[in-house]
């Protein structure tokens, strides 16, 4: 069976840059192990890239949240130098969820990465909709939300929606 693991905006932005908490700093070794996992097994690894422009403020995003992030060529907007991305897809999403899924082909699916409560469960719910057979996990090891408490209500959500969560 093939195993992908989608690796959500492990930007510098959210790690430790303009959205940054120490909740995401706190995951990135996690994350590395698990990128190292999937690559010792030989399976297919996607990371995701917020990517916004700077236009930013002018967004309905942005408008809702004021905070230039991600913005396209910056530091903020690279994935952590300490996550390999060498060999691996890299999806640059302008929203919360990428809506192309449904262009690829998954068996069984783990996502990590940021933010638990907003790119995480949108993407999460997004490749259930569109592949509702595959098994679905989330390592909640691996993720961190804006705030601890968000973050498993998102656990939460998803596990009501029949997504795996482990690594409570």
């Amino acid at each position: 069976m093939k195993k992908t693991l989608i690796v959500i905006d492990m930007q510098n932005d959210f790690i430790d840059g303009a959205l940054g908490t120490a909740e995401a700093v706190a995951i990135v070794d996690n994350v590395k192990a698990k990128i190292d996992e999937y690559k010792a097994m030989g399976g297919e690894i996607i990371f995701t890239r917020d990517t916004h422009f700077e236009n930013y403020l002018d967004t309905p995003e942005g408008k809702k949240l004021p905070v230039v992030h991600c913005v396209e060529g910056t530091k903020g907007w690279e994935i952590s130098e300490k996550l390999c991305t060498e060999g691996c897809d890299i999806i640059d999403k302008p929203s919360f969820g990428y809506t192309k899924w449904n262009e690829r082909s998954f068996e069984e699916i783990e996502l990590v990465g940021l933010c638990t409560d907003i790119c995480v469960i949108s993407n999460a719910l997004i490749l259930k909709a569109f592949f509702p057979d595959a098994e679905i996990t989330v390592d909640a090891g691996c993720c961190a939300g804006v705030t601890p408490g968000t973050h498993n209500s998102a656990l939460e959500a998803m596990k009501m929606c029949q997504i795996n969560v482990i690594g409570e």
